[in-house]
């Protein structure tokens, strides 16, 4: 009798530890966290990676991040869920994004968590330029996680071969259209086996770009409340026309319209010499470059510009309070600048803090990949992404605008003059 009696006291034991467990386990404070990127992806082995050290360091909160495809595919969802009553409570999603999700009345500001002197003097230590995105009538909606900006890559072994300087990148437009057209190759038939210059020009990319551009020839597509573009002034119709004749007229650039997802590769195997993309490409490119390659600040006609491109941390206003007070500890920690320093050496990425630039590991990192830095550099000279309220429709009327001139179903004039008018009435009633 003594034998079962200790059993099933032992039983009682058992069973009251594991009720106590999982008491613990239920009284944790749960997290979810949409990021955008395609399950599976190396990037999701990194996410997962901090994820863990900060359950490790903050057992009392679960972390369950939701790897949801691209970003519009990502903003899509987050949007979905908050409307039907169960929003994720934090997501990285385009500083493009601001003016949406305000007008959408999903997000929620920061200012409503960072009330201690740290919390201060944690937000103080973002870069102006990429904390400006997040700002919107005096209060901070978000705050930068994965930002960049857009950058030229050139190929040094065909600078050359081609008997130009292959430490030196061309900084005027017409010194890009020159050195394009020294690296052009053909075979025996007339073909082109390499391109001069490749600035990709499908959707989701050809708005960010074409920013840069107007930039360099000092212009702006938009204004800061969102509520006006400028796609009929004459700098901006310019840039558009030396974008179509890069390859229209001076032949140094694909027909039509350079993809995205391909020009990484299309450098990688020496297709095209000098390709505009962004900095968030330059680790997959550093261990497959099989030549020499140099970063690059953008060109410019007027002046050297580039674009700030890249995604941000918000709240979702509709999450439990004690779920969005975890998410801000989240929050902080993966926009720690030692997990900033981090994330800019695994992915390339341009960390938005100072103090990021500043850890061991990222300055050793610079030492051996100079190119790293290239970006941070060009931040002082760089505008932000086209961002207007209502801003899905905004961009595919500038988009549909841009393919139209690339692909000459219209000119520059024409295509700009259609997609002012139609953005035009979208904003109109945004006009105060």
């Amino acid at each position: 009798m003594q034998h079962f009696r200790m059993t099933g006291f032992r039983a009682a034991v058992a069973s009251l530890a594991l009720a106590g467990l999982t008491a613990v386990a239920e009284a944790k404070t749960q997290v979810t966290f949409y990021y955008p990127v395609q399950v599976g992806g190396p990037l999701v082995q990194v996410i997962d990676g901090y994820v863990a050290k900060f359950k490790a360091a903050n057992p009392e909160i679960d972390v369950v991040p939701v790897y949801s495809g691209n970003y519009n595919d990502t903003t899509t969802k987050a949007l979905t869920a908050a409307k039907s009553g169960k929003p994720p409570t934090t997501a990285v999603l385009l500083a493009t994004d601001i003016f949406t999700l305000i007008d959408e009345d999903v997000v929620q500001p920061l200012d409503d968590f960072a009330g201690t002197p740290e919390d201060k003097a944690w937000i103080a230590g973002f870069m102006p330029a990429y904390l400006k995105s997040a700002q919107v009538d005096g209060k901070l909606w978000a705050v930068p996680f994965q930002r960049s900006t857009a950058v030229l890559y050139w190929n040094k072994k065909a600078f050359a071969e081609a008997g130009l300087d292959p430490n030196k990148p061309p900084t005027t437009w017409d010194e890009m259209v020159a050195y394009g057209k020294a690296v052009l190759k053909k075979d025996a038939s007339g073909k082109v086996t390499r391109w001069g210059v490749g600035i990709p020009g499908n959707v989701g990319s050809a708005q960010w770009l074409f920013g840069a551009l107007a930039a360099q020839n000092g212009a702006r597509l938009m204004n800061d409340a969102g509520t006006e573009t400028y796609l009929t002034d004459p700098k901006v119709v310019e840039a558009l026309k030396f974008w179509v004749d890069l390859g229209k007229v001076h032949g140094v650039h694909p027909p039509g319209i350079q993809e995205w997802g391909t020009t990484p590769a299309d450098f990688l195997e020496g297709r095209i010499a000098m390709i505009w993309t962004t900095t968030g490409n330059l680790t997959n490119i550093a261990k497959n470059a099989t030549f020499d390659f140099g970063l690059a600040p953008y060109p410019g006609k007027v002046a050297p510009a580039s674009v700030l491109g890249g995604g941000n941390f918000y709240i979702f206003s509709g999450a439990p309070k004690e779920e969005k007070e975890a998410a801000f500890k989240l929050i902080k920690f993966l926009t720690s600048d030692e997990i900033q320093a981090d994330w800019a050496i695994q992915t390339g990425y341009v960390a938005p803090r100072d103090g990021a630039w500043n850890q061991p590991n990222l300055k050793e990192y610079v030492a051996k990949l100079p190119a790293a830095e290239v970006a941070r550099k060009q931040i002082a000279a760089s505008v932000p992404e086209f961002s207007t309220h209502e801003n899905a429709r905004t961009t595919k009327a500038l988009n549909d605008g841009l393919a139209a001139a690339l692909t000459g179903a219209k000119t520059p004039e024409k295509a700009m003059a259609d997609a002012q008018a139609e953005i035009e009435r979208i904003l109109k009633p945004y006009k105060k």
